[in-house]
This record gives C-alpha cells, sequence and structure tokens, in this order.
C-alpha cells in the first residue's frame, strides 16, 4: 500500500521572464520568525548563509520593499509584507488541503486498484485522527470531504459506506436531525459515535472587540467569515441566529465561504475579519481566542447491513482503541468519553 501526498504550491510572477517560487522563500522566512536570525534559519531549513540572504535580496528587490527587519541586540523580525506572505499560504493550505486530500484519495484507488472503505464525511479534526490511525494500520480509505448533508445523501444512495455529520446537543438537535432524516433510515442505518466537541466564536487574541455573542455580530464594523454554504456548521449557525431572532442581512461579511474550521481560523488570525464560526482546535492551532456556544456529537453513519464487513470491523476496532480516545482528548474542545459507541438511530435521537 503508498500513500499519495499532494501540496499546495503557489507562485509569484513579477514580470513576463520573472518568477519567484514562494515554497523555499516561505520556510526561510518563518524559520527566521521562530528563531529570530537569518543564520539560525538558513540552518534550520539546510540553506547556506549565502543562498538565503541572495533569495531574500532577490525577493526585496521584486516586492520593492523589505521582509525583514534587524535591530542591533533583538535579533532580526519580519515586516508587515513577510508575515502577510506568511499568512497567506496558512490560508491556502486551510482552503485547499481537504481538497487535495480527497484528490490524493482518488489517485491512490486509481492506481492501486484496491477494495477500499468509502468513506465521506465534513472536514473535521476527530476525522483526520481517524484516516491518520486507518492509515497507519494500512487499512485503504477512499476519502471524499464534503458537508455533512452531501456526505448522508451520498450513504442514502449507497456512494459510500461511512458518511460523518454532526448533530448539536440541547435546544437545536431535533431541527438539526430533521435536515438529516430524509436520508437516514431507522431499519437501514446505524451510528458510529466519533466525538463530542464544542462550536464557538474564534476572536482575534485578547478579544479587541469585545465579541461575547451572536448579537454582537450585528454590530457595525465586526467583519464576519463564514463556512460554505450547506455546511453543518453553516446549518447550525442558520439555527442559532434564528433561535435569537438575528438576521443574516445584519451581519457584514455573513455571504463569505469558507471551507473549513482551520481556513476560517487562518483568515481571522491574518486580520481579514474580526470573527467567525468553528470547533475550539482551529482557534487553539491559530492562536485565537474562543467564545463557547455549542457543544456537538459527530457521528459516522452506515448501513447495518456492512457491520460485520472486515473493513468496517477494523474501522470500528480502531475507534473504540484507547489510543484514539486518548489522541481525541488530545484535541482542544474534544470529548471521548462516549467515543465508539455503537448506536441505533433512535438511542443516539430518541
Amino acid at each position: 500500500m503508498f500513500k499519495v501526498i499532494i501540496n499546495p504550491h503557489w507562485e509569484i510572477k513579477h514580470h513576463a521572464d520573472a518568477t519567484m517560487d514562494t515554497a523555499v522563500l516561505l520556510e526561510l522566512l518563518t524559520a527566521i520568525q521562530k528563531t529570530g536570525s537569518i543564520t539560525n534559519a538558513a540552518r534550520t531549513v539546510d540553506l547556506s548563509y549565502r543562498y538565503a540572504w541572495g533569495m531574500l535580496r532577490d525577493a526585496e528587490s521584486m516586492f520593492g520593499t523589505p521582509l525583514l527587519n534587524s535591530d542591533r541586540g533583538r535579533g532580526t523580525s519580519l515586516t508587515p509584507l513577510a508575515e502577510k506572505l506568511i499568512w497567506a499560504d496558512r490560508r491556502i493550505r486551510a482552503r485547499l488541503s481537504p481538497m487535495l486530500e480527497s484528490l490524493a484519495s482518488e489517485l491512490e484507488n486509481e492506481i492501486g486498484k484496491t477494495h477500499s472503505l468509502r468513506l465521506d464525511a465534513s472536514h473535521g479534526f476527530a476525522v483526520d485522527a481517524l484516516l491518520h490511525q486507518l492509515m497507519e494500520a494500512n487499512l485503504p480509505v477512499d476519502l471524499r470531504y464534503r458537508n455533512s448533508t452531501d456526505a448522508v445523501a451520498a450513504l442514502s444512495r449507497r456512494e459510500c459506506d461511512l458518511a460523518g455529520f454532526h448533530v448539536p446537543l440541547g435546544e437545536f438537535e431535533t431541527k438539526a436531525v430533521e435536515r438529516y432524516a430524509q436520508w437516514l433510515n431507522l431499519r437501514e442505518h446505524c451510528l458510529v459515535h466519533l466525538a463530542v466537541r464544542t462550536q464557538g466564536l474564534f476572536v482575534s487574541p485578547g478579544n479587541p472587540k469585545n465579541i461575547r455573542t451572536l448579537q454582537d455580530l450585528t454590530r457595525p464594523g465586526v467583519r464576519f467569515v463564514n463556512r460554505q454554504a450547506g455546511s453543518g456548521t453553516r446549518m447550525l449557525l442558520e439555527l442559532m441566529l434564528a433561535g435569537a431572532n438575528i438576521s443574516p442581512n445584519d451581519i457584514e461579511g455573513y455571504p463569505s465561504n469558507e471551507f473549513t474550521h482551520s481556513a476560517v481560523a487562518a483568515y481571522i488570525a491574518s486580520g481579514m475579519a474580526d470573527v467567525g464560526v468553528g470547533v475550539q482546535t482551529a482557534a487553539h492551532r491559530f492562536g485565537l481566542d474562543f467564545v463557547p456556544l455549542v457543544r456537538e456529537r459527530y457521528f459516522m453513519a452506515l448501513p447495518i447491513a456492512m457491520m460485520e464487513d472486515p473493513l468496517i470491523q477494523h474501522v470500528i476496532s480502531v475507534v473504540q482503541s484507547k489510543h484514539f480516545r486518548d489522541v481525541i482528548n488530545g484535541l482542544a474542545g474534544y470529548d471521548a468519553a462516549d467515543t465508539g459507541k455503537i448506536l441505533m438511530l433512535s438511542e443516539a435521537f430518541g
């Protein structure tokens, strides 16, 4: 079994004959940001000092402005432009990585032509953890990241074997379940409980705009970044706004679309928005403050008839393992107390 890896890669074209490959430059700038020294950064990324310095000079010449600040006794720091380049790369990776992982999975199966477990799921950190565990166990997985409703709909059409989706706990659970009910059948489907996670507001460190509730999203000057239409998080936000009698038309930036929790977090961390909604893990990884709003359960739905399938049994054994529960508990805002439970739909939702 082999693994295909597709990474985002971008270039900057200045003149017809001048193109800058950002990959090594961004690696160098990130190392300078961490070490405060060109010499140490060059050593970290395995470049000679002369080559690294020449690359920085060429980039500064192309942009027409410095990328570094050098203060005697304080080391070397990045200018705002250099920081913007790093944040641009983080946003690109956060936005494109799920799509590229899905494409890589398709390519693996096209080349290998093996019988694979077909997994459709909304993107999330518990799903990432599960995929990592399955990959370590050499279990062939055909992955497609898609929103929760599309995943469950694909399961009903027998286009996948497992469908990942999430449902809020509390007052919005019934309405959320109603949206999935048209594709889930009490007699045909069951659930594997993956995790409980916390959704809330991402805000800049220190919460400079004092954003505490959904009502604060309507204040003038508060820039919001949204998830894509059809995603489970967008559906949850719509339910919460309706419950609070808030019109989306009163929220600046509501029509925006980002496709992952990490992409929302990167957008805010780079200063392009003030607030967004997502899982706590993404806020933690991008150094943002987090205002919790609601907890939700993430499930894998599957046909009852497939419960004895060897691939499904392998997945269940991984999810029920102590190691996997420890990994889930290690994610900020995640709880693995019920991870691995097998539930009928009537047990899960009453």
